[in-house]
């Protein structure tokens, strides 16, 4: 992975005002990825989004790191059966359409 696709943790900690534990324990429940590269913790970009999302939920609505572990599996089922529905809606309109 490229350095310029990674952001240093105490830099993205500092920045947004997060404790540098929050970041750990969304890393120890499997919530976010890091990087660590010369015992430095680092953030891959493609996380930054998911992590702010998270970061909203913990401090502007009070959730705990466990409340965030169920929203955070409920969303990704919402995804996948989207994804079935549009499978399934796509060969409803192939059979429609014969």
């Amino acid at each position: 992975m490229e350095n310029n696709n990674l952001i240093l943790t105490t830099q993205f900690c500092e920045f947004h005002q997060v404790e540098f534990t929050f970041i750990n324990s969304l890393n120890d429940f499997g919530l976010i990825e890091t990087v660590l590269l010369e015992d430095k913790q680092y953030l891959p970009v493609d996380q930054l989004k998911k992590l702010e999302k998270m970061i909203h939920l913990h401090y502007d609505l009070d959730i705990n790191i466990e409340g965030i572990e169920a929203i955070s599996h409920l969303l990704q089922r919402v995804d996948h059966l989207n994804a079935e529905l549009k499978t399934i809606k796509n060969k409803l309109d192939f059979y429609r359409d014969l």
